[in-house]
Order: C-alpha cells, then structure tokens, then sequence
C-alpha cells in the first residue's frame, strides 16, 4: 500500500518563539519533514519570532543544529536541508512592545494562508493577538495555534479565551492536544463509525469497562517547579485523557465535520458524573537509587502534588449508563505506554468447561510505542486433546499491516499543524470544550485540596500506588500490566 502525499496551499507560518524547545524539538523538524514528504510547497516560508537578536542567517544556523539533533540521520538529506531553510527567515519581536512588529507585517503576505504558531507561555496569548490586531498583519483568514495549558482552571480559562475572542474568531482558533494528531486516535474514529463490526456493540449491553492510561518513565524532573503547580490532573486528565475519553465515549456525529464532531465531545464532558472521592487515587513517586523523589524534584519537601492519578468515571446518558471508565496517569512508572482497553463482557453462557470464563474479547489501541490495534479472540487451543481455549490477538500494528512501502507514520505535530494549513478543526479543541472540562475537573481539585489529602508513594518504576489496585479490585477488576 502506498500512502499519498496531498501538497497544502502555499502559506506564511510565523512561529513566536520561535528559538524555543518546542520550535526546535517537534515544529520546526515537523515541518522539515513535511517538505521532505512534498506535501510543502514551493511557495511555503517559516518566519520565527523571538525576542534573541538574531538575524535570517543566524537563524538558519540554528534551525540546521536543530534538524541535526533532533532527526535521526537516516531521515535527514542534505539537499532537502538546505531546502527547507532557504524558506526560513527571522525576526527579534517584543511580545509586549512594539519592537519588531513594522517589520513582522513588512515580510508576512497578505495572498496566502497565514497561521501564526504562539509556541509561548499562555500570558502573552492575549499581546500577541492584540499586536496582530493593532499592526494589522492578521488578514481576515489568518489563523492562531495555541499551545496548552488552556488555563489553570474555568475562571482562567475563560479569562484565556475572552482575550483571544476579541481579535479573532472561533473557527481561527487552534488549540492544540499533541495527542489528537497521533494516527491511531484518528484510526480509533475510523473503526468505530467506518466498520459496522463495531459501532452495534459499542454500549454498556456490551462492553464490561473501558480502561484509559497514559504512563510515563521520567520524572518532572527541570520542570518540578512549573509541574507542581499543575499536577497530573491539569496536566494531563484535564486535557489529553478527557480528549481520549470524549472520542471512546461519544456518540456518532452526523457528518465528519469540525464542529459536528466537536458538538459530540462537548455532550460527553457535560454528560460526565461528579467523581466520588473514594474513586479517586492520587500518588507521587519515590526517589530509587540515585533517582530523586517527586518532592525533591519539584523543591517542596511537603508538596500535596500529584504524580500519578487514577478515578472511575461514569458517563450519564443510554450509552453507556453504569459502565465504569477507568483513567489513570503517571511519571516515573514501569513503562512508556499510551493504551486505550475496551474491555467487552463475558458471553452470557459458556457452551464449554470453565476455564472459557476469564476469556474476554479486549480491543487494545496503542497510541505509543508502536501505534496500532490489538483485538483479542477466543480461539481452540491447536492439536489433540479436547477443546481447550486460549486468547490470540489479532494485530494490526500499522507498520506490519500497511506494509513497507507506506510512509512512515507522521509525528502528531507535523499533521496537526498540516491541518492548520488547511483550514481543518477536527482535530483541535473548541472554546467551549475547554470550558467544560475545567468545570467538571475545578470541583474534583477543590474537594481534595479542602479535605487536605496527601497523595500516596509509590515506587518510582512500578506501576502506581496500591491504592489504584484496590480501586479495580473492589469491582473485580484489574488494570492492565503497563508495558512498553
């Protein structure tokens, strides 16, 4: 199978921060491989914006020791290098001042897509587009990619999105989750509402529980002083799993259209129960060996923040009314693992001995490492002596089932920020989706914060606190082991 490769409309991606670790990390190697793909045009530039005095050159200087580092050689070429920083130029800019902007507007084109990337701390989201605005550089179909965090909590939230709302439009705004743009989240659409195998027994008739874990190897590590501020839960739950949660949960949209889908999104969130604080485990891990604790890193040798949080979350409406969803997240963990578990109920009657009763079908989506879909089925063990059953996956790991000459998966930012080129939404969050879901997580962090817990320890390389065990096994049920 050979994938295709569609060019975008020539454009102008002005990236304010341009000298930053997100720029030289994800972005700019994203966009470098995308020229290398072709799906670039020859009428592309890339303009960074910071406030380093650098001229164009110095910048490309940069952007190359960056390429260096963060492409693996094998997928770097050197004329295709010098390419893609042939289209880069650079400008100094003050975010709060006036400095650089005559000369951000002289370079930006008015005849092609404009998108301007706020690769910078949410405080100078609102300078940013106000100076936009005042300089009259944003055309009418320019649009803004913001990063998170989409605010410390609702009241922040909606401080955040009135400040964007007053230079430009919803349908400019691009608020990004990394995590919508990985493959097998699209993928997980497809099954569901592309396969008629599925969507019939996609409902608490049918699915026992649903199992949702992002678990992480490192620690906060440099950034303990900004985490401990955040803790999984703004970090994490608030917005990547409530992303994975709303695509698992949500009902079939009328059309695969932007709003359509985020429309559905919106009334799982809404349609989301008050947690119980007994189904709520929130931990932070131990120092092992030479590795530091959580309190350590994060300074604070009486810090209440969590590292690791797991709760049982019902979702009231038909669908899915009385089966439980179980979210967990975690640094420092035994593994670096993304999965989505459907977890289906046993068959109501067993033809065969009991040893056919703890075979459950279980469709596994793997969104990292090694992105793809496991489904488990019931089959007769092979060879003589009576019908004995064992579980088999059927996989469909994408770069098995695609074949080799498939391009290789791209990384979530290159597409996402593909999208924004286009003109497409799907894949981003909505305003009032982001408002929802801190008005569902304020509440949780307040119930905690006024009954004065203080998260479990657990071992740093495990798999979580005890206490997130007992949570499954009060319902007879178990997390699935976390492997890499």
């Amino acid at each position: 199978m050979v994938s295709r490769v569609i060019p975008v409309e020539p454009f102008d991606l002005i990236i304010f921060g341009g000298t930053g670790d997100l720029a030289k990390r994800k972005i700019l190697p994203g966009l470098y491989r995308r020229l290398a793909a072709g799906q670039m045009p020859d009428g592309a530039r890339v303009i960074g914006a910071a406030r380093g005095e650098m001229d164009a050159s110095g910048y490309r200087d940069m952007v190359r020791e960056a390429l260096e580092t963060f492409v693996p050689e094998e997928d770097r070429d050197a004329d295709s290098i010098d390419t893609f920083l042939a289209l880069l130029d650079y400008v100094p800019i003050d975010a709060k001042g006036e400095a650089g902007w005559p000369e951000l507007a002289a370079l930006v084109r008015k005849d092609v897509v404009q998108a301007y990337y706020f690769s910078v701390g949410p405080s100078l989201f609102g300078d940013l587009a106000a100076r936009l605005h005042k300089h009259e550089i944003a055309g009418p179909q320019a649009r803004i990619v913001v990063e998170k965090p989409f605010g410390h909590d609702l009241e922040s939230a909606k401080a955040l999105n009135a400040s964007l709302a007053e230079h430009f439009n919803e349908d400019q705004i691009y608020r990004i989750d990394h995590y919508l743009g990985k493959e097998t989240v699209q993928n997980l659409m497809a099954v569901r509402f592309g396969n008629m195998l599925f969507e019939p027994l996609w409902n608490a008739q049918y699915i026992d529980h649903i199992q949702i874990t992002v678990a992480e190897t490192v620690g906060v590590g440099g950034r303990g002083a900004y985490y401990d501020k955040s803790g999984a839960m703004r970090d994490m739950v608030q917005n990547h799993l409530m992303q994975l949660l709303c695509l698992i949960a949500m009902e079939p949209p009328s059309r695969f259209d932007p709003d359509a889908v985020r429309d559905e999104k919106l009334k799982v969130i809404r349609a989301l129960d008050p947690v119980l604080p007994h189904h709520i485990v929130r931990g932070q891990y131990d120092a092992l060996g030479e590795e530091p604790s959580y309190r350590e890193d994060a300074g604070d040798p009486k810090s209440r923040t969590e590292s690791y949080v797991a709760m049982k979350v019902h979702i009231s409406n038909w669908r899915w009314a009385n089966t439980p969803f179980y979210l967990r997240t975690g640094k420092r963990l035994k593994a670096r693992a993304s999965e989505i578990a459907v977890v289906f109920k046993e068959t109501p009657h067993s033809i065969f001995d009991n040893e056919a009763g703890s075979n459950r079908n279980v469709l596994s989506i793997r969104l990292q490492p090694n992105e793809g879909m496991n489904l488990d089925v019931t089959i007769k063990e092979p060879g003589p002596g009576g019908m004995r059953l064992v579980t088999v996956p059927l996989d469909m790991t994408f770069a098995d089932a695609l074949g080799p000459d498939v391009e290789e998966v791209p990384d979530a930012y290159e597409r996402l920020i593909m999208d924004v080129i286009r003109g497409n939404q799907t894949l981003f969050m909505r305003g009032d989706e982001v408002e929802a879901a801190w008005a569902w997580t304020d509440p949780l962090i307040e119930g905690w914060q006024q009954r004065g817990e203080v998260p479990k320890t657990y071992d740093a390389g495990s798999a979580g606190p005890e206490d997130a065990m007992m949570l499954m096994h009060r319902d007879h049920r178990r997390w699935r082991e976390i492997k890499p």
